[in-house]
């Protein structure tokens, strides 16, 4: 059997990371749809462990979370009984200052999973912060039951005009906005979603798999989590911040260096770079 070569394994996953299918990706670098899947796949979940070894004891200030919607082989009203898949949300958690992704889940929006992401991100923190989210109710218990008293909480409600004539593909206008202290002291001036937000159009336009309107969504599951895990380290790791200047890791202290693309492929043999 022949092993793909380093260089074509680097510009495979160098194609993903900036935006391509995993079709185009097989005729760009002349490889089957096959390979660029099973490495995918292989370097996702060397980066999964990657993130949950190497992003804890942030030393963070302020805090903002979201969740962003995409599906998995067919949207939920049109989903097989016998299929896997269905509306999926991924939370994502990150640092105001340095722009790290903390953390990030892909599940359901339910409670449940509401818990389960903010218990991660506190495993994560080093000390207080301010946290700041959307108004989804799920985070109310999910931030008491985790922080108690040990957090400044608000959250950022949007308020939206009634449409008068239904616009396929066109959401209500944003009228304004209301800002809501739940516990602690919060800093009504940080009180604030933008950054989050904009990781949100990051994800969509790095990940061709969360390009709307088109036939790129995720057929698998696994193909869908993976190449989100893949992403994050990527973007914390390797991707400089063009306001920053360095990476997001080098700026929370994470890490003095750059990662290459070369060395998140080299995670897949390896569980420490030198």
């Amino acid at each position: 059997m022949n092993r793909l070569p380093l260089n074509k394994k680097v510009q495979i996953i160098n194609l993903l990371v900036e935006g391509n299918s995993l079709r185009s990706t097989s005729r760009i670098v002349d490889v089957s749809i096959n390979t660029v899947t099973k490495l995918l796949v292989e370097v996702g979940m060397a980066c999964e462990k990657f993130h949950n070894e190497h992003v804890k004891g942030i030393t963070s200030k302020r805090i903002q979370c979201d969740e962003i919607w995409s599906f998995v082989y067919a949207k939920q009203k049109n989903l097989p009984e016998d299929k896997m898949g269905g509306d999926v949300w991924t939370w994502v958690g990150i640092d105001a200052d340095s722009k790290l992704v903390v953390s990030w889940l892909v599940s359901e929006r339910t409670a449940e999973m509401a818990d389960v992401f903010i218990k991660d991100i506190a495993a994560r923190l080093r000390n207080r912060v301010q946290l700041t989210t959307d108004g989804l109710k799920a985070y109310l218990d999910a931030v008491e039951n985790t922080f108690a008293n040990n957090i400044d909480f608000a959250q950022l409600v949007k308020l939206y005009g009634s449409q008068q004539e239904e616009i396929r593909y066109s959401p209500a206008a944003c009228t304004g906005s209301r800002k809501t202290r739940i516990s602690g002291s919060p800093d009504v001036r940080y009180i604030s979603t933008s950054y989050i937000e904009r990781q949100n159009l990051t994800m969509r336009m790095s990940m061709r798999r969360f390009t709307r309107l088109t036939n790129a969504f995720s057929k698998k599951m696994e193909n869908h989590f993976y190449a989100i895990a893949l992403h994050f380290v990527y973007y914390n790791f390797c991707r400089i911040h063009k306001s920053l200047r360095v990476t997001p890791a080098m700026e929370a202290g994470l890490t003095k260096d750059i990662m290459e693309i070369e060395d998140i492929i080299k995670l897949t043999v390896t569980d420490h770079i030198a």
